[in-house]
């Protein structure tokens, strides 16, 4: 399978190809979660929600890996999953659909715009990447752009945001900018199966003890099939699938261009929007996604710091 081939340098044009369209797809199958969870919040308690996404994602990726080379991890790295678990999921997951069940999903779609931004420091601190002029004109851009969208969609009810809701939104930006940029070593060292099947199962040990109540006390025949078609999705399309494409498009590019995916997930909200009749296409938007894929190429063209190396400049 690919997630198990090495990459050859030879194949770079592809690599960054396939890396951009992995990433593409994450943030897609993510920007549907903010709608697709924040319904399912209705009938269902922000940890019971987190709760199902972890134990569902783990019984996925258990069950693929059957179907998969056997991967040994050394048992070195085990400490290092358990930690990147609670950056890319117990923090970052978990207490984002605690920060959306306080929030609008306005608010929260413009905190996530934080990311590239927190990424790139993280990524300057802990990998040395330089901050170049070009990948703060993109992050710039692209964030621009974002809150354009963002903003143009807003409705009469965008404003019950919450400070607390806001601020938890926000640590989980930072959490995901923290596994993107430390833990990418091991995106490059194991596949993305064999990665997730650990990390789903850490985290849904880290939520269990603390969510029985919650599931105990579920009425299920009172359930709608709507809320447990959503809660699905939040399985299988927003943790599933979605980790599967971020984590293959993290061995392939830098953190920084793999987090500027982030503002697609506003697009993708207000495409819905459109598609479903509750919103309309015009100038303002066509302008904003023009500035999120300009921001994307922009920092997608800036030099990384092995182009500084090969060209013999100080960083």
């Amino acid at each position: 399978m690919f997630f198990n081939k090495p990459i050859h340098p030879n194949r770079v044009m592809n690599k960054n190809t396939q890396g951009h369209l992995f990433a593409l797809t994450a943030n897609i199958l993510w920007g549907l979660m903010a709608p697709i969870g924040k319904s399912a919040l209705v009938e269902f308690s922000p940890l019971s929600v987190t709760t199902f996404r972890m134990v569902g994602a783990t019984a996925c990726f258990w069950l693929l890996s059957f179907f998969c080379k056997n991967e040994q991890v050394d048992h070195r790295d085990m400490l290092k999953i358990f930690f990147a678990s609670l950056f890319a999921l117990v923090f970052n997951q978990g207490v984002f659909i605690f920060g959306l069940s306080m929030t609008s999903p306005i608010d929260a779609s413009i905190v996530t715009t934080t990311l590239p931004i927190v990424t790139m420091i993280v990524a300057a601190l802990y990998l040395k990447e330089p901050i170049t002029n070009k990948k703060v004109l993109g992050i710039f851009v692209g964030a621009m752009g974002a809150l354009i969208l963002i903003m143009s969609s807003q409705s009469s009810e965008s404003g019950d945001g919450n400070m607390l809701g806001n601020l938890l939104c926000l640590i989980a930006q930072i959490s995901f900018s923290i596994y993107l940029t430390v833990f990418k070593g091991l995106s490059q060292k194991y596949s993305p199966i064999t990665l997730n099947k650990w990390m789903f199962i850490y985290a849904s040990m880290c939520y269990i003890p603390f969510s029985y109540h919650d599931i105990a006390i579920i009425e299920w025949s009172s359930i709608s099939t709507a809320a447990l078609l959503q809660v699905g999705y939040v399985v299988v399309g927003g943790s599933f699938l979605a980790y599967i494409c971020i984590m293959t498009a993290q061995r392939l590019l830098r953190p920084t261009v793999v987090s500027m995916y982030n503002y697609m997930q506003p697009i993708v909200a207000s495409t819905v929007a459109i598609i479903i009749g509750l919103g309309t296409f015009n100038l303002e938007k066509g302008i904003a996604i023009g500035l999120v894929f300009l921001g994307v190429y922009i920092v997608t063209r800036s030099k990384s710091r092995n182009d500084f190396e090969k060209e013999g400049k100080e960083l």
